[in-house]
């Protein structure tokens, strides 16, 4: 049974409240985002009951002195760096982002283009933002940065880049993605405020790892896995320990870049707040932990996900097996095998029995089905109807017969010239749907796919792109096996 193990309304309020408590220091706090703002689903993963857009929510609680200020590099502009989580450009997620925000009821003030240098996309992002009247500076590179503190808090750093004037105290620095120029976007804005004579201040907010938590929690454990193949490592921050005598997790990036970020804040302000790379944090995540198991439970299957994932990137030759080594080292650390995947077990014993791929799907009631490969249908379309008829409590009956799956099947054979005539998860839903307009049974099965969120899906093959999209689109959590389902060198829908 699906359980709450993380209470998502004291988050919001206790999360919107330390903000505040923190721009109290200051006349201006910069505050650099990391991660998700949207859509946050590894947080809603490891720690159940907390929503997608939670942050967003929490923002929302201090909107009227929130601004948005977004960051993007012109170098990633340029070259069309992909997100591969959304498979869009920064260009376009800038994009998407401003749109969010501005529904969302977020002011947004401005963009900064980092690493500018003439870069003709770069130029024309600045004239079609202009146009709708958001703010846009240009932001330059900086040699040896961050380790030459006089070059650059100087004319020929900081001071060549443009300034933002800000209409608001708490100003909500985010990017795209990695890469982007965050940290010395606040960095540079507040060198100009301090010209100006404007006490400004710099925090950061990362939901993970959860500093106050043991490192080796699996809730932490999860990030380092979800991170893996950035070579992110958690670690006791020695800054706080020193300083407190007080244990608190960090990740090396930050760690590591701590004595310089300190040294650039007290040379700006003439003194630092802060006495550890923790301090700077402002995340209270880890105080709405309500059922310490659930989030540990929950934290052990994304790492079990994240292995099933690498070992199908590795299977594709899209990464190295040292990711592999990496996470395995994590898996002993959370005392698991990939054999704990209990929906991985019983889709391999179905396709035991039935000498062909096989799907089973862990519905959020604790009930597995599963689904086998037929003359019809796939067996992730198989699966994903019997579970609809579970969770819907119809009778062990056919929802679709062979006279509404055969004419897609000529279709997609003799007038699409496709080679798979069995029926994808997508098909399969467009003809529940149509179905569903003379069917009651088929209506009633529609009606459930809201349910199925949250549920674990294995496959014993590498399912087609089209399955996978739709399985997430369910919000269901779907883990392969390293497996081709046919010997063939081209792989597509």
């Amino acid at each position: 049974m699906y359980k709450i193990g993380f209470d998502n309304a004291k988050y919001i309020k206790l999360q919107s409240n330390n903000i505040l408590k923190r721009i109290a220091k200051f006349n201006k706090l910069y505050l650099e985002f990391g991660g998700k703002l949207f859509d946050d689903h590894h947080a809603s993963r490891v720690l159940p009951g907390f929503e997608p857009d939670s942050k967003i929510k929490m923002l929302n609680m201090i909107k009227d002195r929130v601004e948005m200020m977004l960051v993007i590099s012109a170098e990633h502009i340029e070259k069309n760096k992909v997100r591969g989580d959304l498979g869009i450009t920064y260009y376009q997620d800038l994009m998407r982002l401003i749109d969010a925000f501005n529904e969302a009821g977020l002011y947004v003030g401005s963009v900064v283009i980092t690493h500018y240098n003439k870069q003709t996309e770069a130029q024309r992002l600045k004239r079609k933002l202009e146009r709708i009247n958001i703010k846009v500076a240009y932001h330059y590179p900086i040699n040896n940065y961050p380790n030459d503190v006089d070059l650059i808090l100087s004319k020929d750093g900081f001071g060549k880049n443009d300034y933002i004037e800000t209409t608001r105290d708490i100003i909500v620095v985010t990017a795209p993605g990695p890469g982007s120029g965050k940290l010395a976007t606040c960095l540079s804005q507040m060198y100009h405020d301090n010209l100006k004579g404007i006490k400004a201040g710099y925090a950061k907010f990362e939901t993970f790892p959860i500093w106050n938590l043991d490192l080796n929690h699996p809730i932490n454990l999860a990030y380092e896995a979800a991170t893996v193949d950035l070579s992110d490592v958690n670690m006791i921050d020695p800054f706080h320990l020193n300083a407190y005598n007080e244990k608190a997790v960090n990740y090396n990036r930050d760690v590591e870049a701590f004595p310089v970020l300190n040294d650039l804040l007290e040379k700006i302000n003439g003194k630092s707040v802060y006495r550890s790379p923790t301090d700077m944090g402002v995340n209270m995540i880890g105080y709405c932990i309500t059922d310490d198991k659930v989030c540990s439970d929950a934290s052990k299957e994304e790492i079990l996900r994240r292995y099933f994932e690498t070992m199908v990137a590795i299977r594709k030759e899209e990464i190295g097996e040292d990711t592999l080594n990496k996470l395995q080292l994590i898996m002993k650390k959370a005392n698991i095998t990939p054999d704990d995947r209990k929906v991985a077990k019983v889709a391999l014993k179905k396709e035991k029995e039935t000498l062909g791929p096989a799907v089973a799907i862990e519905l959020p009631n604790g009930k597995i089905v599963t689904g086998k490969t037929s003359k019809l249908l796939g067996a992730s379309s198989a699966a994903l109807l019997n579970a609809l008829k579970e969770i819907a409590f119809i009778d062990d009956v056919k929802l679709l017969s062979s006279h509404i799956i055969e004419p897609i099947q000529t279709l997609k054979t003799k007038y699409l010239k496709g080679n798979n005539p069995r029926l994808h998860t997508d098909e399969i839903l467009i003809a529940l749907a149509i179905e569903s307009q003379e069917s009651q049974l088929c209506k009633k099965a529609m009606d459930a796919l809201n349910l199925l969120g949250g549920s674990e899906v294995h496959s014993t093959v590498i399912l087609s792109e089209v399955d996978i999209k739709t399985f997430k689109k369910l919000g269901m959590y779907l883990t392969m096996e390293p497996v081709y389902s046919t010997k063939k060198l081209y792989h597509k829908r």
